[in-house]
Formats: C-alpha cells, sequence, structure tokens
C-alpha cells in the first residue's frame, strides 16, 4: 500500500520550534522590561505600589444600597521641596487629623524618602479644610510648605445605613479584608483582584496610575423594608421583656432565602474598631447563626413529625398523660407539674406536655428510629448558610460519652440537645414546605461581566413525606387555636409552636432563676409564604414564651402581610377559586 506522505509531521515539528522561539523572545523582554523597572526604582523614580479595585457593592433584593464605596483620601507629603515642618504639623491639626498617628508615620519614614504618607482614609470634609488652609497659605511665606501637601483619592468602604443588617453584612477594614457576614464569607469575589505595579514615585504624576477592575457587585435575598421592621420589633422587644438579647429570622420555606436576620447587639459599620466595645469577651456577632443553646418545647415539632412519618401515632391517636413519665431512671414532668389525662395528638402539642413527648419518643419510637428523625433534619450539623462563622449546635446521639437514655426523653422536648436558630429554621422547612427542607442562604444573585448569576434554589433533603409536613402544619395551626394563642394573626391561619427551655449551667444542672423563650411559625397553612423564628435570652419577666415570645412572633407576622402583600385567607381563596 502506498503510504501517506509525511508533510504534516513536518508541520507540526516546525510550528512547535516557532513557538519556542516566540516564547524565548517573549521572556528576553520580560527580562529587560523588569531590569529596566528594577533600574528606575533604584533610582528613586518609580516605586512598587499595591492597587486594590473598587469594592463590590452589597444591595438587598429591591436594589436599596447596604454596603457601598465611598471617596476618601491619602494625605502625603512631598518631600522634595523642604517643606517646614512644624508649619505642616500646625495645618494637619487645624484640619483635626490623628497627630499622634502621624507624628508616628513621619517617625518611622526614611532620611532620604521623597514622600511620606502622613495619613489615609481622610474624609471629603477634613480634606476640604486643608485645602481651605492650603488657599488661605498662599497670600503669606506659608504657602509653599502647605503646597507640599498632596491628596489622593481612593475608594473606601461605605455603609449607608450604619448598623442595619450589621449582623448579616459584616465589615470592610482599611486593608480591605472583609471580616464576618456577608463581607468574610464572599471576600474573593468582592475584594476584586489587586495588582502590584511599578508606578512614578512623584505623587504628582497620580494621574498615570492604571484603573483596575472592581469587585463583583453582589445581591442579598434580605429585604431591606422587612429587615429595618424586624429590628425594631426587636429591639422593642428588648426593652419590653428585659432579655439579655434577641434573634428574630424569617425566611422564605420555598426557597431558602432569609428576608431578614436580627441579632442583637448591632455594630456601626461605619466604626467598626468599636466592635469590642459593641461585643466584650465572646459575644457571637451574630447569634442566629453562631450561638447555639437548648431550644426546648419549639423542638417538639421535629419529635412528633417524627413520630406521624412513621407511623407509631396519628393526629386521632390519644395517650395518657400521668404527672411524671421514667426515662432512664430520672423522672420527667410537664412544665406545670400536672396530670394531663387523655390527650390526642393535637393536645399534646397545644398544651405542650413534655410527659406526652418522652412517651413517644421512648415507649414508641426508641433510639434508632428518633435519634434517625433528628439527624435527618439537620440536628448537630452546620446548615452551611453563606455567612462567616456558623456554629454546628450539638445532637449527642447513643454511643457517645455524654448521652444517657434520659437523653431520649428530655430530647424529644428540646432539652439536653442544642441548636442554632438557623438550624431550626431550615429544619422547619421541611414542614412548611411538602416535606423538602431547603437549604438557607442570603446570596440572592452577583453581577459578573455585566450579567446577573442568580443563587438556585437548593433541596437539602426530605426528612418526612408531605402528608406528614401538611397533617403537623393542621395540627399546630389547630394547637393554637385551641390555646388561644396570642399568636394568632385574625384572617389568617398559621402554624407554630411556643419553646420555654431550661438554660443548662456548666458543671451539670440548670439555671433555676433564667430561661430561654422561643416561637417558630409559619403560614399561611396552606400556601407558606414565610417562617419566622423569635428568641429572647433571659427575659426577666421569667415567664413562658406563650408570654413573651408569641406576640413578638404575631407582630412580625403583621409586618410581613403587609410588606410581602399577603391578602387573608378568604380573599386568597376567592383569587384562585377555591
Amino acid at each position: 500500500m502506498k503510504q501517506r506522505p509525511l508533510a504534516w509531521r513536518y508541520l507540526s515539528v516546525a510550528f512547535l520550534l516557532a513557538l519556542m522561539g516566540i516564547a524565548i523572545l517573549v521572556q528576553i523582554i520580560r527580562i529587560q522590561n523588569s531590569q529596566e523597572v528594577a533600574s528606575v526604582i533604584d533610582q528613586g523614580n518609580y516605586v512598587w505600589k499595591d492597587f486594590y479595585p473598587p469594592r463590590g457593592e452589597i444591595y438587598d433584593r429591591n436594589g436599596s444600597l447596604l454596603a457601598g464605596n465611598q471617596t476618601v483620601f491619602e494625605i502625603g507629603l512631598d518631600m522634595t521641596t523642604h517643606p517646614d515642618m512644624p508649619t505642616v504639623i500646625l495645618a494637619l491639626q487645624m484640619a483635626g487629623l490623628d497627630m499622634n498617628d502621624i507624628n508616628y508615620r513621619i517617625s518611622q519614614a526614611p532620611a532620604n524618602a521623597q514622600y511620606i504618607v502622613l495619613d489615609d482614609f481622610v474624609s471629603t470634609l477634613k480634606k476640604d479644610q486643608l485645602v481651605v488652609l492650603q488657599n488661605a497659605a498662599h497670600n503669606d511665606m506659608s504657602g509653599k510648605n502647605l503646597d507640599a501637601i498632596y491628596f489622593k483619592a481612593h475608594y473606601g468602604r461605605s455603609y449607608p445605613e450604619n448598623d442595619l443588617a450589621s449582623n448579616v453584612l459584616g465589615f470592610v477594614t482599611e486593608d480591605n479584608h472583609g471580616y464576618l457576614g456577608i463581607e468574610e464569607k464572599y471576600d474573593n469575589i468582592l475584594a476584586g483582584i489587586p495588582v502590584r505595579l511599578a508606578v512614578p514615585a512623584d505623587p504628582r504624576r497620580a494621574t498615570e496610575y492604571p484603573t483596575i477592575p472592581p469587585g463583583q457587585t453582589i445581591i442579598l435575598t434580605i429585604d431591606r423594608e422587612i429587615q429595618a421592621a424586624v429590628e425594631n420589633i426587636l429591639d422593642q422587644a428588648l426593652v419590653n421583656t428585659g432579655a439579655s438579647s434577641g434573634t428574630i429570622l424569617v425566611m422564605d420555606p420555598r426557597t431558602g432565602e432569609i428576608l431578614a436576620m436580627s441579632s442583637t447587639p448591632r455594630l456601626n459599620l461605619n466604626d467598626y474598631r468599636s466592635i469590642s466595645t459593641v461585643f466584650p469577651g465572646e459575644t457571637p456577632f451574630n447569634r442566629a447563626i453562631s450561638q447555639s443553646y437548648e431550644p426546648g418545647s419549639v423542638a417538639k415539632i421535629l419529635t412528633m413529625a417524627g413520630a406521624l412519618d412513621s407511623g407509631v401515632v396519628t393526629p386521632e391517636t390519644t395517650i395518657f398523660v400521668p404527672v411524671s413519665i421514667r426515662v432512664g431512671g430520672f423522672d420527667i414532668y410537664n412544665w406545670d407539674g400536672g396530670a394531663w389525662g387523655n390527650q390526642d395528638t393535637t393536645g399534646c402539642l397545644a398544651h405542650s406536655l413534655n410527659v406526652c413527648l418522652a412517651y413517644i419518643s421512648d415507649r414508641l419510637m426508641g433510639n434508632a428510629s428518633f435519634y434517625s428523625y433528628l439527624q435527618r433534619f439537620g440536628l448537630g450539623h452546620a446548615t452551611g448558610i453563606d455567612l462567616a462563622q456558623e456554629t454546628s449546635g450539638r445532637l449527642k446521639l447513643p454511643g457517645d460519652s455524654d448521652w444517657g437514655p434520659v437523653d431520649l426523653g428530655t430530647n424529644a422536648f428540646g432539652q439536653g440537645v442544642s441548636v442554632t436558630p438557623i438550624q431550626m429554621v431550615m429544619a422547619a422547612s421541611a414542614l412548611a414546605n411538602d416535606g423538602k427542607m431547603v437549604y438557607p442562604h442570603v446570596l440572592y444573585a452577583r453581577i459578573q461581566d455585566g450579567k446577573q448569576v442568580n443563587t438556585k434554589t437548593q433541596i437539602v433533603g426530605t426528612p418526612v413525606s408531605a402528608n406528614t409536613a401538611h397533617t403537623l402544619s393542621d395540627m399546630l395551626a389547630n394547637g393554637l387555636e385551641i390555646e388561644s394563642s396570642t399568636a394568632i394573626i385574625p384572617g389568617y391561619r398559621i402554624a407554630g409552636k411556643t419553646g420555654t427551655a431550661q438554660i443548662p449551667i456548666p458543671g451539670g444542672g440548670y439555671d433555676q432563676s433564667n430561661i430561654n423563650a422561643s416561637f417558630i411559625g409559619w403560614g399561611p397553612v396552606d400556601d407558606p409564604r414565610f417562617i419566622v423564628y423569635v428568641w429572647l435570652e433571659k427575659p426577666q419577666s421569667n415567664k413562658a414564651a406563650s408570654v413573651v415570645a408569641a406576640p413578638i412572633f404575631k407582630k412580625v407576622v403583621e409586618k410581613l402581610i403587609v410588606l410581602m402583600d399577603i391578602p387573608p385567607d378568604a380573599v386568597r381563596m376567592q383569587m384562585v377559586g377555591r
């Protein structure tokens, strides 16, 4: 057979040799250029300088700016003009600059320095005051001294609403690093890509500095109006109850989008240096994700959901509820220390009966089934929410060194297990969303290359069936009506559960003088648009959550139905032709 020509092989070799030649030329040019740059730097004509791009802005879901950039100034001194330093210092003092920092910078400058950075991130107001002094000095002999002061504008992070959503946002320091919240979690895309370049040492040639592409802009799921309303409600709740701290979370159970996340205390992000004063010791920056606690009876919704889903009870199941039940060698009592006789499972939830839930977990479910459901709901694991410094809480399991048989009973009503508010909200999303548990997130979208890239809804598990979720929601709604709960909103059917929990103390036992008061609820029951979680830590009244937390839940929902434009149930039914 006749062989094919080998010309293509020769062409390939020639092409590779050409590429190698080009690469060698490029390297030679690069080395020459770097040598030239090194030469001019050695001569003092150029200096290496880091350039940071403008940081990406942060908006709420409706376009309200939550974090942006403002023009600030580097104040420098041209030493080649040999300015009279006392005159310069006096002008800086008159403009209100920090003289301790300036004197330190001057003392640390090399003896042959041509340009000294006196201060940075100086406000426009103080810069303008210096300009006025410069202009006035032109009429006397000090003019040449103050003309040696130069201003270089650049961007600094600014938060137009000070402490609004501060626990979600986090902050940026002067070195352009994000800390806590969104600023830390998405620091890499917000900050953009800094570059190090050789630039003219003469500050008067600052116009030759390069323009660096900005970082990516991001849009949050947070609704600014809902966030502001929730923060106001929480602040007033602390005043009214004397609670040491509080947290309120609002999430869309269909998507996992966090509409509001408020925690106390809050920080004016434009004054981030005061963080150690606002958050003394080990105070969490955002309790919604970083502080775990024993939730108490709000966790009963998970126990009952597991029992319904596994088939050991139905809404009609009747359970005799005595004064106490013995589990693992310990007696468990109801919140009031009394007996309640025969109760169906709806009554067990409505009256928040510890004995009933402990009976279900210990006598009907057992270790394997009960803890399997708690794990399916995500307890003991971080949710993965896109905020920095989330903690995971703790779910002790049979076999752990600190687990005991009594835990099977106490865990059923939320004691002996620790969760974060965001964990409870994620778990409850399955009950409000046809059994599908959603991933909670605060990033709605990011702007990349002029295009908006949205965050997709993620289902992280299906701990119970849709039928179980619907059944439990109905039971909770009925329970609120049975108890004539202060959480009820006229015209809207809401599912919800209180939680009054004792607070464990180091070394064992519980604090008898303080409680945690919580409420979790969602609605409207037939088409849930929101989950709301309220947690008050150590209210001074020490009253049950039905008195302390339920009214706060109601206030939040009353705001939500207006801000989210949710008509009453009867109107919605007419709109859809039911």
